[in-house]
Protein backbone atom coordinates (compact mmCIF):
# COMPACT_ATOMS: atom_id res chain seq x y z
CA UNK A 1 0.00 0.00 0.00
CA UNK A 2 1.16 3.49 -0.76
CA UNK A 3 2.01 6.13 1.81
CA UNK A 4 0.91 8.99 -0.46
CA UNK A 5 -1.93 9.84 1.92
CA UNK A 6 0.59 11.09 4.49
CA UNK A 7 1.76 14.00 2.32
CA UNK A 8 -1.48 14.40 0.37
CA UNK A 9 -4.68 13.59 2.29
CA UNK A 10 -6.74 13.53 -0.94
CA UNK A 11 -4.57 10.71 -2.29
CA UNK A 12 -6.14 8.27 0.16
CA UNK A 13 -9.54 8.85 -1.47
CA UNK A 14 -8.34 8.34 -5.06
CA UNK A 15 -8.05 4.94 -6.72
CA UNK A 16 -4.51 3.81 -7.56
CA UNK A 17 -5.14 4.10 -11.31
CA UNK A 18 -6.55 7.64 -11.16
CA UNK A 19 -4.86 10.18 -13.45
CA UNK A 20 -2.36 12.52 -11.80
CA UNK A 21 -3.63 15.91 -10.69
CA UNK A 22 -1.98 19.25 -9.96
CA UNK A 23 -2.22 21.16 -6.67
CA UNK A 24 -5.64 22.54 -7.61
CA UNK A 25 -7.02 19.07 -8.35
CA UNK A 26 -7.06 19.51 -12.14
CA UNK A 27 -5.90 16.51 -14.21
CA UNK A 28 -2.40 16.75 -15.66
CA UNK A 29 -1.39 15.04 -18.89
CA UNK A 30 2.16 14.18 -17.89
CA UNK A 31 3.08 12.83 -21.33
CA UNK A 32 2.20 16.10 -23.06
CA UNK A 33 3.90 18.03 -20.27
CA UNK A 34 7.10 16.04 -20.63
CA UNK A 35 7.08 16.30 -24.41
CA UNK A 36 6.58 20.05 -24.20
CA UNK A 37 9.51 20.37 -21.80
CA UNK A 38 12.44 21.20 -24.09
CA UNK A 39 15.17 21.32 -21.48
CA UNK A 40 18.38 21.20 -23.51
CA UNK A 41 20.40 20.12 -20.46
CA UNK A 42 18.56 16.82 -20.25
CA UNK A 43 17.95 16.31 -23.98
CA UNK A 44 21.48 15.03 -24.63
CA UNK A 45 21.24 12.62 -21.71
CA UNK A 46 17.82 11.41 -22.86
CA UNK A 47 19.12 10.74 -26.36
CA UNK A 48 22.04 8.73 -25.03
CA UNK A 49 20.02 6.74 -22.50
CA UNK A 50 16.93 6.12 -24.63
CA UNK A 51 17.69 3.34 -27.09
CA UNK A 52 16.68 3.70 -30.71
CA UNK A 53 14.33 0.94 -31.71
CA UNK A 54 15.55 -1.84 -33.96
CA UNK A 55 12.69 -1.04 -36.33
CA UNK A 56 13.98 2.52 -36.77
CA UNK A 57 17.46 1.23 -37.58
CA UNK A 58 16.01 -1.30 -40.04
CA UNK A 59 14.08 1.47 -41.80
CA UNK A 60 17.24 3.59 -42.04
CA UNK A 61 19.16 0.62 -43.47
CA UNK A 62 16.45 0.00 -46.09
CA UNK A 63 16.52 3.66 -47.11
CA UNK A 64 20.31 3.50 -47.53
CA UNK A 65 19.97 0.33 -49.64
CA UNK A 66 17.43 2.05 -51.91
CA UNK A 67 19.68 5.08 -52.34
CA UNK A 68 22.69 2.87 -53.05
CA UNK A 69 20.76 0.88 -55.64
CA UNK A 70 19.61 4.11 -57.31
CA UNK A 71 23.18 5.43 -57.50
CA UNK A 72 24.44 2.09 -58.87
CA UNK A 73 21.76 2.18 -61.62
CA UNK A 74 22.77 5.72 -62.58
CA UNK A 75 26.44 4.73 -62.73
CA UNK A 76 25.62 1.65 -64.81
CA UNK A 77 23.56 3.79 -67.25
CA UNK A 78 26.43 6.26 -67.52
CA UNK A 79 24.49 9.22 -66.10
Amino acid sequence: MSNDHRSNPDAANRPANAPPTDASGQPVNVVERDLADRDDDTRAVDEVITPTSIRTKEQEAEELKRKTAEIERKVADGN
